[in-house]
């Protein structure tokens, strides 16, 4: 792993840098079911609406964004509070050098200090890979111990296939009877 990497939150500025990285998963992929590439107004609005509650982090490398990652709620409803949606994109030359890593470890951190418990990745899953869809995703989960905890069949269509989705999961801390509340982020960074 490259330790001259540098994780920091992400502001609206970086939207165009991020979409750049998105936008090639959208085209070219279906990791993301999402067809339609944003406008860089639209991923400003993304980006200011995740840091209202949530982190959202970007990896720099010789000044330069290549690769971002955050959390959206699990789902809308307070008893949900402590379980977010982890979300996480590199840049294509960046695979494979442990950035997602040292990421996603980043995020776990942040995660902790909000008294998140419960981390969820929804996946594209495909039972034969493709040109658009390999099993990559899954596999790191798992290698950073993520479990498989659903199995959607054929929910998602993209460029003339049938693709399933996954549920992984990850417990960082422990279930008590009263929960610490949730932390927004703008209470521990000034953003």
């Amino acid at each position: 792993m490259n330790s001259d990497i540098v994780i920091r939150m992400a502001t609206t500025e970086d939207a165009k840098e991020i979409l750049d990285i998105y936008s090639p998963y959208i085209t070219d992929t279906a990791i993301t079911f999402e067809y339609d590439v944003p406008s860089v107004k639209e991923f400003q609005e993304r980006i200011k609406n995740t840091l209202k509650k949530y982190p959202y982090i970007v990896a720099i490398e010789n000044n330069s964004i290549i690769g971002y990652s955050y959390v959206s709620p699990f789902n809308k409803r307070a008893a949900y509070d402590w379980a977010v949606e982890v979300t996480i994109y590199l840049r294509q030359d960046s695979k494979g050098r442990g950035v997602g890593k040292k990421l996603y470890l980043a995020l776990e951190k942040i995660l902790k200090k909000q008294n998140i418990l419960n981390l969820n990745a929804c996946i594209a899953h495909t039972s034969k890979e493709d040109i658009h869809l390999s099993n990559a995703s899954e596999h790191f989960h798992k290698h950073l111990g993520y479990k498989k905890v659903g199995h959607f069949t054929k929910c998602g269509y993209k460029f003339g296939t049938w693709y399933d989705m996954i549920w992984m999961e990850k417990i960082i801390g422990e279930h008590s009877i009263n929960p610490k509340p949730i932390i927004p982020i703008t209470d521990l960074y000034k953003l």
